[in-house]
């Protein structure tokens, strides 16, 4: 019986969605160093895929390789974020106001029918996780492809897709923003059916920004946490 063969590029891709959902998930944290032979007995993976996966990582801004130190996850400090969220509004911003004028009657309709899966999946979950599966499930994918601008699609739906989700990841399992982020998309479907693209942009912004807020309260919390911690151990070991 001829063995069976599986092309290399075909693994690489594999090890990259896994390893993907790993950072994004936080199963492997920000900055951490990617050990290659760590990462192929964890994962089950062949060192040759796994170094293609890895610089596919790199070419999504997940992973990092710095000189004489290695490839590393990336890190997603304050300044770091605060960029990246003003450049998704606007971009995601305008892909709206395009989406309202391009997007055709039945693709609006499969908006609003992933939005019910959506609602289903966060009672199911008791309103405590808001997690949307890449691609096609994904409302915010669908509106960057809605655009039908190509430079928007390969920057929202493609170069910087998977930090995005990196991002988005933090705020899914805010209870307080679930609910009314579910309701916000609702909104924004409304604007797409009614055609308003100034409508639809400008609630994707306030969205989008509303997103930044309870990331950047977040962040607050947990460096103040932290310097409270540091400052008890400090004290606690006398130094």
């Amino acid at each position: 019986m001829l063995a069976l063969h599986t092309p290399e590029g075909t693994l690489a891709d594999v090890a990259s969605i896994r390893l993907t959902q790993a950072i994004i998930t936080g199963e492997l944290i920000q900055g951490q160093k990617l050990n290659e032979s760590d990462l192929a007995e964890r994962y089950g993976i062949g060192r040759g895929p796994l170094r293609e996966a890895l610089r596919q990582l790199e070419g999504m801004r997940l992973v990092k390789r710095i000189p004489h130190a290695g490839a590393r996850v990336v890190t997603l400090d304050r300044e770091m974020m605060a960029d990246l969220y003003a450049v998704r509004e606007a971009l995601e911003g305008m892909a709206c106001r395009t989406a309202a004028l391009r997007m055709t009657d039945a693709e609006i309709d499969t908006l609003r029918l992933l939005l019910e899966k959506h609602a289903e999946q966060i009672e199911a979950a008791d309103g405590q996780v808001y997690v949307q599966s890449e691609g096609d499930f994904d409302f915010h994918y669908q509106i960057a492809l809605g655009s039908r601008n190509q430079m928007l699609i390969n920057l929202l739906a493609g170069e910087l897709y998977q930090l995005l989700r990196m991002c988005r990841y933090r705020t899914s399992r805010l209870s307080a923003r679930i609910r009314p982020a579910l309701q916000q998309h609702r909104h924004i479907v409304d604007a797409l059916v009614a055609r308003d693209g100034e409508l639809a942009e400008i609630l994707m912004r306030r969205h989008i920004s509303g997103a930044w807020k309870s990331i950047s309260e977040m962040m607050d919390e947990e460096h103040d946490s932290n310097t409270i911690t540091y400052s008890r151990s400090k004290t606690a070991s006398g130094s």
